[in-house]
């Protein structure tokens, strides 16, 4: 995961003046890159000290090696999406929409790449395996995260999986309490910390059931409820109405997650998507 992709998913968790530096690096990377640790102190109205923990906190030695990771990083990135005027800034009022429009476009591609090339092939093979052998598969999140629930259902279905895509919690509850060994239950949370989804994957846990995480937070609490963790990488604009970037992730694993179990009986896949989408035709 990149170094600024980890520092916004580290923002929530972290106190609230290391929070400040965090989101003062997000909105602006490049004042690292052109200011000294204590110019950063100052302009996030703490102590130097306080930034030397924020480093430690993301996992760098110290604010040159910050620095020097975000130079590399922005080097890059500026390299890769040139057609993307001010990438790595925030959305301001400023911008055109053609700018703004760039800007999400281009963190949406980098959220993509990022989630997909940070998958660890072991674990998705495991979850394939699991979905592949299920009996019944339990679907589960909240808000956007419920939308990615749905796509992933809706794509089973098609191929003649038994899943259940379950919009209430109570439901949820109920249903995961009636799990079984050949049964997997799948929470997407994007913070890992919904406590609704949580208490699925636990239920679902508790009655014997494969559990399943979709999460941007490796060591959230969601992924310590499930057997196998996905993590999604995502840098969210602060210019939101709910989940943007990290929605576009968790589609991204969605989609490797139903590509693989389809191959693994790829004739009977083709097959029943050509039926489904006939009678789908047949509407009209």
């Amino acid at each position: 995961m990149s170094i600024q992709t980890t520092i916004a998913a580290a923002a929530g968790s972290l106190p609230p003046s290391l929070a400040r530096i965090a989101r003062t690096v997000a909105d602006a990377p490049s004042l690292v890159v052109d200011s000294t640790i204590t110019e950063m102190a100052a302009r996030c109205e703490t102590s130097v000290a306080s930034v030397v923990r924020f480093c430690r906190a993301v996992g760098v030695e110290g604010y040159a090696a910050l620095r020097m990771a975000l130079a590399t990083e922005l080097g890059r990135e500026s390299a890769q999406f040139t057609a993307s005027p001010g990438f790595g800034s925030e959305i301001s009022a400023a911008d055109t929409l053609r700018e703004a429009a760039a800007k999400v476009a281009a963190l949406e591609v980098l959220a993509i790449e990022e989630t997909i090339g940070g998958i660890d092939d072991a674990t998705l093979a495991a979850i394939v395996e699991a979905i592949d052998a299920a009996d019944r598969i339990l679907l589960f999140g909240v808000g956007a995260s419920g939308l990615a629930a749905e796509d992933l259902g809706h794509k089973l279905l098609r191929i003649g999986r038994s899943a259940i895509v379950l919009s209430d919690a109570h439901e949820a509850s109920a249903a995961a309490a009636l799990g079984a060994t050949r049964t997997v239950a799948i929470g997407f949370s994007h913070s890992g910390a919904t406590r609704e989804t949580r208490h699925f994957l636990r239920t679902a846990r508790s009655a014997a059931s494969t559990t399943i995480g979709i999460t941007g937070q490796a060591t959230s609490p969601l992924a310590e409820d499930s057997d196998h963790v996905l993590v999604t990488h995502a840098r969210e604009p602060r210019l939101r109405a709910g989940a943007m970037v990290s929605r576009i992730a968790q589609l991204a694993v969605v989609d490797v997650m139903f590509v693989g179990v389809a191959q693994r009986r790829y004739a009977q896949t083709v097959h029943a998507l050509q039926r489904t989408s006939d009678a789908a035709r047949a509407l009209g």
